[in-house]
């Protein structure tokens, strides 16, 4: 298990409040919500630019373990 790492990152990857490793912290940012509406024109693969003959979005609706355990 990991010890820690928690971060906020904005839409488009960057992070607003580097990682906290190995101690208890509350990390707090002021977030700007228009990012959320930009960072959907990076990549829109079902939207108004999609291309069916390039793209194709799967669904695997069977039920997966998130953790598998190995001996």
């Amino acid at each position: 298990m990991s010890n820690g790492g928690s971060a906020i990152v904005e839409p488009l990857g960057d992070y607003v409040a580097e990682p906290v490793w190995g101690k208890e912290e509350i990390i707090i940012a002021d977030l700007d919500m228009k990012q959320i509406a930009y960072s959907q024109f990076d990549f829109d693969s079902v939207g108004h630019y999609s291309r069916p003959d390039v793209f194709k979005l799967l669904v695997n609706k069977e039920k997966k373990e998130s953790t598998i355990w190995m001996k």
